[in-house]
């Protein structure tokens, strides 16, 4: 088990995640649903999208809202490409089984992850145990022991001691084989309760194993649960500095800033040569000091042969994610002659604002020229440099 996520892999579109936000969230007080109340900065509901993003930049996003909702997901959710929004049931059964026939729908997945938006907390490597657990089991559920004692009572009086040695608390994300999962749910009595998908799977016969949980994935229910530290955590800034640049060529692509610009020439280069989204990945591993783009996409590996930059730079997020970090804001300058750059900044913004998972105003791009001095001036080369910054709580 490693804490860092790899890259997607090529079936990371057949990944989906559902999360349940239809809730009215009525004992968390204020005047919005918990999952659209700010948490720590940001909607309780984006926390969780942004670490399945974080752990497979290509996976299929489904968020269950409730009637009347669709304004607040798509103001919370601002920035974050392809999200389904469906609409959710009565009860909470209800809202993932109707996820899954949005799911199945359209195109249905091979395997997916059932989380609730209440648990903001989610670190990717509990995404990373629970997806190794569906190589042997059709599903499985993070836990964590019950340290404390366990006692039944009658009318306010203690009466025995439960053996709690085999009991354990349940959490979310519980990830299933899609079908599976969805079979047991079509499957459920209507007027049965049930607390969560692993007692829907159990009942229609699936093993579900147990993974180690985490702590952080503590539930939001009240109030004061917004507040999950006495003290405020020490937030500091991590900066990282990246600089890249490719030669002009007939005959080649121009990729910039993860966009495509009709050109006479092309940049050169093992992967697809994009200096821009180059230097931004250079930049966010510089701020985590986790080395530079060679040593994560070595040149000699022919894997790396025309590949597209933007794996590079989800990467790179999704490193910084897995450490602690959230990415501030990124400020890139091109330098170069031609083509002209600011008929295609708005689209670079946004390219670079989607490949990382974040607001459009949190990507600066500029361009520049060198007044046709050295080897941008000359028109020989393209160069990028780009500046991250990355907040971590200490």
């Amino acid at each position: 088990m490693t804490d860092t996520p790899s890259l997607a892999t090529p079936d990371s579109h057949r990944i989906a995640a559902l999360v349940v936000a239809a809730g009215k969230g009525l004992r968390a007080g204020g005047d919005l649903p918990k999952q659209f109340a700010l948490h720590q900065g940001k909607p309780l509901l984006r926390h969780s999208i942004e670490a399945f993003v974080a752990w497979h930049p290509g996976i299929r996003l489904v968020v269950v809202i409730g009637e009347g909702q669709q304004a607040l997901a798509e103001q919370a959710l601002e920035g974050i490409e392809g999200v389904e929004l469906v609409i959710g049931g009565a009860e909470r059964r209800d809202s993932v089984r109707l996820g899954l026939l949005a799911i199945a729908a359209n195109g249905g997945a091979e395997k997916v992850h059932i989380h609730d938006a209440a648990r903001p907390h989610l670190a990717v490597d509990v995404l990373s145990r629970l997806d190794a657990a569906l190589q042997t089991s059709p599903g499985a559920v993070p836990v964590l022991p019950v340290v404390d004692s366990i006692v039944r009572g009658d009318d306010g009086l203690m009466q025995a001691a439960v053996e709690r040695s085999d009991l354990w608390r349940v959490q979310t994300p519980q990830a299933f084989h899609f079908d599976a999962i969805l079979a047991a749910h079509l499957a459920w009595p209507d007027d049965a309760t049930a607390t969560d998908d692993s007692q829907i799977a159990r009942a229609h016969g699936l093993a579900v194993a147990l993974i180690e949980g985490d702590e952080a994935l503590k539930k939001i229910t009240f109030a004061q649960d917004f507040a999950m530290t006495a003290s405020p955590p020490v937030v500091f800034t991590r900066t990282g500095m990246g600089y890249d640049v490719h030669r002009l060529a007939s005959g080649e692509e121009l990729w910039l800033g993860g966009i495509r610009i009709e050109h006479d020439r092309g940049l050169v280069g093992h992967s697809d040569a994009d200096v821009a989204l180059h230097a931004i990945t250079d930049a966010l591993l510089g701020a985590m000091a986790l080395g530079d783009i060679g040593e994560h996409f070595p040149p000699s590996d022919p894997q790396w042969r025309g590949a597209d930059s933007a794996q590079f730079l989800a990467h790179a997020a999704s490193l910084v994610r897995a450490k602690g970090g959230e990415i501030a804001n990124i400020d890139l300058t091109i330098i170069c002659e031609a083509p002209k750059i600011g008929p295609h900044k708005a689209a670079i913004q946004q390219r670079i604002a989607t490949i990382l998972g974040v607001r459009g105003d949190q990507v600066g791009v500029k361009a520049t020229t060198t007044e046709r001095l050295g080897f941008t001036g000359r028109g020989e080369g393209i160069a990028a440099q780009a500046v991250a910054n990355v907040m971590v709580t200490g």
